[in-house]
């Protein structure tokens, strides 16, 4: 029988937890703040969800929206403020950026301790190490902990990442190879998908392409992690990028979606937040 890695579940406990945590500070409560720029619906979204999670455990959220045009220097500027504010213990800069925009600079302004979506150059140095003070990033976390709760075995396993992003592939990728397990990823540029899938244990695929592979190109009892969000269909049904009725006929294991890893990101997007506070207030 197919093992349905619900998200919503381990979320829902986490935020419990963290709700737990927050009610017995003798401090001030824990503070985020994100950044975004533009108008981009997906990315308001996403800020609107994080903002609400915090407001479910008690913690506080401050967006500061600022417009598309919005230059180098005036997002610099503002990282830097919330940098230098004592009460912000987390600070997040919603992605992706618009075009004229150098991610890279922008989020390596980031101090460490406040790095709570864990993407500055140093958290990615750690991981490349296996630190265990690395910051993770909140999705590759969140998959890390759904592997972790539903007891998949990571260690000596074949590993295909269908994603190669700083933010997914490449980190998640850096953290199940730092487990022991064997790990390919995958991209665009990849001739032939089937021959990394076929004989995979686990599959993480954020592509961002629905039925990006059925389950004629999966072994018996392989443990899928769909991390995308597509919308397809007349209706837009949100979908990820495995048909996951079909899949669930062969898969060991399988992340739904919706109910998968987004759930997981958000809480994990929290937690890591009270590592910045514990770090911001010894």
């Amino acid at each position: 029988m197919t093992k349905i890695l619900d998200g919503k579940i381990l979320a829902q406990k986490i935020k419990l937890e963290i709700k737990q945590q927050v009610a017995n500070l003798t401090k001030r409560k824990p503070k985020l703040a994100v950044i975004i720029i533009g108008d981009d619906l997906a990315s308001q979204m996403y800020v609107h969800t994080k903002i609400k999670a915090c407001q479910t455990c008690d913690i506080d959220g401050q967006v500061i929206a600022l417009d598309k045009s919005a230059n180098q220097t005036e997002v610099i500027s503002h990282i830097e403020r919330l940098n230098n504010d004592s009460t912000i213990d987390g600070i997040l800069v919603q992605l992706p950026l618009p075009k004229h925009l150098d991610m890279l600079t922008i989020i390596n302004t980031i101090t460490i301790d406040k790095d709570v979506d864990g993407l500055t150059n140093i958290n990615a140095g750690r991981l490349l190490q296996g630190d265990k003070q690395t910051m993770l990033p909140c999705t590759v976390k969140g998959i890390l902990e759904l592997l972790t709760y539903y007891k998949i075995l990571i260690k000596g396993q074949n590993v295909t990442i269908i994603n190669d992003s700083n933010i997914v592939g490449k980190p998640l990728g850096l953290l199940l190879n730092n487990m022991g397990a064997t790990v390919s990823v995958a991209h665009k540029l990849t001739k032939d998908l089937f021959a990394y899938t076929k004989n995979a244990d686990i599959i993480c695929t954020a592509t961002g392409v629905h039925n990006i592979i059925n389950n004629k190109q999966v072994k018996p009892g392989v443990t899928i992690i769909d991390i995308a969000i597509n919308y397809t269909g007349p209706n837009k049904k949100l979908v990820g990028d495995v048909n996951f009725m079909e899949m669930a006929k062969v898969a060991g294991a399988i992340t739904p979606v919706p109910g998968g890893v987004g759930p997981m990101t958000i809480a994990i997007l929290l937690t890591n937040l009270m590592t910045c506070y514990e770090l911001n207030n010894k």
